[in-house]
């Protein structure tokens, strides 16, 4: 379990390629204080598992279905990633709960300075959009961030100065891909919905009764 609270920006240091797999060794500092093998560690939000590190460096295996969801296999030896260790029992939860199991893929559509913030325009297909509400929560690559509007086809998130700076998302540009987590709580709340074939349907009114807003 991960807060989308990124840790560090690493970089690929070497890439092997399989016909639709991946080992990624990925250069860091801060994340590999105390790490072990079999440790969790989420790359551009997708929980990947350590196999080996040194002392400045870790590697990790991308299978198949990882390889076909989500944007890793677009990397190269450079790419910048975010980082984050799994959260420890008592550590403090500065985001929202993300799993590192990523839902699809966005496009950067468009991005708009407004005064200090960079306002982001992320198209994706149904199956996301569908759990987005404005005000809430979602991952993209990692990071934990509010939406701020929702349309039919697309989301806006923006960026303070400090995520611009310790994410790879405020280096994005238009044309950009990036992974997307639904919050799973909005999930949840939807399958339980259409579980007991409640038609009242969930809004922004629902969930804020309900205390997840």
């Amino acid at each position: 379990m991960f807060t989308g609270i990124v840790e560090e920006i690493g970089v690929l240091k070497e890439i092997k390629r399989g016909i639709k797999s991946l080992q990624l060794k990925i250069q860091a500092n801060i994340i590999m204080h105390n790490l072990l093998i079999g440790d969790s560690i989420a790359v551009n939000g997708v929980c990947l598992t350590v196999t080996k590190f040194s002392h400045n460096d870790f590697d990790v295996d991308v299978m198949p279905i990882t390889f076909k969801d989500t944007t890793l296999a677009n990397l190269k030896c450079g790419s910048m990633l975010n980082l984050e260790r799994a959260m420890s029992a008592n550590g403090r939860f500065g985001g929202h709960i993300v799993s590192g199991h990523v839902d699809g893929v966005g496009f950067i559509k468009n991005v708009n300075k407004q005064d200090n913030a960079i306002i982001y325009t992320i198209t994706t297909v149904d199956e996301i959009i569908k759990y987005c509400i404005s005000k809430g929560s979602i991952a993209v690559d990692g990071t934990s961030l509010t939406i701020i509007d929702v349309g039919i086809n697309w989301f806006s998130i923006g960026l303070i100065p400090h995520t611009q700076c310790k994410s790879i998302l405020g280096q994005k540009k238009v044309g950009c891909l990036v992974n997307l987590e639904n919050d799973i709580l909005v999930k949840q709340l939807f399958s339980i919905q259409e579980k007991s074939n409640n038609n009242s349907g969930i809004s922004t009114s629902f969930l804020q009764k309900h205390g997840y807003l």
